[in-house]
């Protein structure tokens, strides 16, 4: 495809420009434009040349944000014969932002040509990230502090799909958090997935999950059981901070082939589960958060899933919120929230969740992190 050969031949800072120019000639457009979403998950940016020349659109309203959220190309009619065709750029269910194309409308194969155009365009540009700052900095619709510059550079991506399971996850404030995390890893037969909650504010706590999460990678790689991978990060966060500090995480292996889960609970991270309409806390062992004592032996649990099920990962700064009444969200109204979106893909759900947790918390400060991860398990 000429498209796919100017996207690969074109400089990373360029690559808009590579499309733009093949929509031009190829298919007649007025004008092309890439919005990407902000780290809040609140709106489009447009990408260009800093500072923006045009202005951002809502991730839930209007033509794009229509396409952003049902991941389909949205055609809208824009008069003398002309078309816009919003088209969604995404990864392997990570969803990065809108194409936007405004040509004389389309016949035939058109609209299918756009979006494979668009999903290339998604590949280059998770490429050309590692070379430029372009697209990094689209996103931001404020400054980020340092801490969660650092969180959200050790993220694996925000969505992820497969046959068997998609996976949502956000973090909030998203220009400020310092110490949740989340990371996963997919392989043929098996996804592992960590949920975190490092001790402290600020660049402290940064510093701490870097490490407790970049020991558990290590970890991971070598091939070791998560109760390993637990006592391997607790020994390296321990021998850092001689337990002053510490970091709670809730770790499991899901088999993509039977649908049963290996679970370590070291903290307060905790495990919903919605399964044939119901919500329910699934009741697991706390251990000890990594790096409280020095050389902790850590115990894997076992939990099935089954296709259908809908699991939702919640931090602290989620489930111990109190309302101004002095309800706490971990208790119905968390359940409530879950129940309220299950009809929501799993890549929307955090962000609705958290949008309730707001609602529920009212007009004081966010004192913590907050961090949700949803994870739908559809089977082989």
């Amino acid at each position: 495809m000429t498209a796919e050969r100017a996207l690969r031949t074109a400089a990373p800072h360029e690559v808009i420009d590579a499309v733009r120019g093949v929509l031009l000639r190829q298919y007649a457009a007025d004008s092309v434009e890439l919005y990407l979403a902000d780290y809040g998950l609140t709106v489009l940016q447009p990408v260009s040349e800093l500072p923006h020349t045009a202005e951002p659109v809502s991730v839930h309203d209007g033509p794009a944000g229509r396409a952003f959220g049902a991941q389909e190309p949205f055609v809208e009619a824009v008069g003398d014969g002309r078309v816009r065709v919003h088209l969604p750029v995404s990864v392997r269910g990570d969803r990065l932002g809108v194409l936007t194309v405004t040509l004389p409308e389309p016949a035939g194969d058109v609209p299918a040509e756009l979006a494979e155009i668009a999903r290339a365009l998604g590949h280059e540009l998770i490429v050309a990230e590692r070379d430029t700052d372009l697209y990094v900095q689209a996103r931001r619709k404020d400054r980020l502090t340092l801490a969660a510059e650092m969180q959200w550079h050790l993220l694996p991506g925000r969505s992820c799909s497969r046959p068997e399971f998609e996976l949502g996850a956000q973090l909030e404030p998203a220009y400020a958090v310092f110490g949740d995390n989340y990371d996963w890893s997919a392989t043929a037969d098996r996804l592992m997935l960590y949920v975190t909650n490092g001790m402290g504010e600020g660049t402290e706590a940064s510093l701490l999950t870097g490490l407790a999460i970049t020991a558990l990678r290590n970890a991971r790689r070598a091939g070791l059981s998560l109760a390993d991978q637990a006592a391997l990060a607790d020994q390296a966060v321990h021998a850092h901070y001689r337990g002053r500090r510490y970091l709670s995480v809730l770790m499991l292996d899901l088999d993509l082939t039977t649908g049963r889960a290996r679970v370590v609970d070291a903290g307060s991270p905790r495990m919903l589960r919605l399964r044939d309409g119901r919500v329910e806390r699934i009741p697991l062992d706390a251990q000890l958060p990594l790096g409280m004592f020095e050389e902790t032996d850590y115990v894997e649990q076992e939990v099935h899933a089954e296709p259908g099920d809908r699991l939702v990962f919640v931090s602290d700064g989620v489930h111990a919120v109190a309302s101004p009444g002095g309800e706490t969200y971990g208790d119905a109204p968390l359940a409530r929230a879950i129940q309220a979106t299950r009809l929501l893909p799993a890549a929307e759900v955090p962000h609705a969740v958290l949008r309730e947790l707001t609602r529920h918390r009212g007009e004081r400060t966010p004192e913590d992190d907050a961090l949700v991860v949803c994870l739908d398990w559809r089977g082989r």
